[in-house]
């Protein structure tokens, strides 16, 4: 027997209202996906400990993307948002230190997995505060 639908049913998933909510999904995304896909550096650079934090963190920005998408959004997550953001980012300076050279560099290497995961959370951040103010 089909189920019967009325006007009032919410959709379980929508898409963003104005470009800045895209914005959001697609920084939140990369920084989620890229720490999901360097879980095997972690775990060879910091051990289990490592690898274990690299997947929460992509889970979690995976996940709150998924959850901003569905009809369970609220606005004041949007503060939860920017606040996980800028855990992460600050995460990473205590882990490599206080120095602008820990973000740019690995080694003696240019970081540049570091830098786009941390520049997406810092849109991340502007974005999710932009989209509380005006919602």
């Amino acid at each position: 027997m089909a189920e019967t639908t009325t006007a009032t049913d919410a959709q379980a998933f929508s898409t963003p209202a104005n470009s800045a909510g895209y914005l959001a999904v697609l920084t939140a995304l990369t920084t989620g996906i890229l720490h999901l896909y360097l879980i095997p550096g972690a775990l060879a650079t910091a051990g289990t400990t490592g690898g274990v934090l690299f997947a929460l963190n992509g889970i979690g920005f995976v996940g709150g993307t998924v959850l901003y998408l569905s009809k369970y959004w609220r606005k004041e997550l949007f503060i939860v948002a920017a606040l996980y953001a800028l855990a992460s980012i600050v995460a990473m300076f205590m882990v490599h230190g206080w120095t602008i050279d820990s973000l740019l560099y690995r080694n003696g290497s240019i970081a540049q997995w570091a830098i786009t995961a941390k520049s997406a959370e810092s849109i991340l951040i502007g974005c999710s505060l932009y989209l509380y103010s005006n919602s």
